[in-house]
């Protein structure tokens, strides 16, 4: 059963499931690093973003799908490679998401001020 004020949200359930995708993504530290590496260094190909790691291929492969998934990153053909790159619309999304439960919170703590002032 829902309380009333999960019914009368700012936001859709399409925005909430969409930007629940991501945080999901971003809660993992190998994939919060990948996506700070694309963010840095463009376009990266598996073999980049292995480099210096002791991140398998196969471990990396899998992160990046998640994050795929969940809309934050791409892949793109370059010949016989295949780049990943950062993809920034869905964690746009997310932060307005953040912005408008903070939105809802700077609400509410006005009318607890305002109803403990009164």
């Amino acid at each position: 059963m829902k309380t009333p004020a999960l019914r009368k949200s700012a936001l859709s359930k399409s925005a909430l499931d969409k930007s629940a995708r991501v945080f999901a993504a971003l809660s993992d530290e190998t994939r919060l690093r990948l996506v700070v590496a694309l963010c840095a260094g463009g376009a990266m190909s598996i073999a980049q973003l292995t480099g210096g790691t002791d991140i398998s291929r196969q471990a990396v492969t899998k992160h990046l799908q998640v994050l795929a998934e969940a809309g934050l990153v791409r892949d793109l053909k370059a010949g016989r490679e295949r780049l990943w790159e950062f993809e920034p619309a869905q964690l746009d999304e997310a932060r307005r998401s953040l912005d408008a439960i903070s939105q809802q919170w700077d609400q509410a703590l006005l009318r607890l001020k305002s109803f403990v002032e009164d």
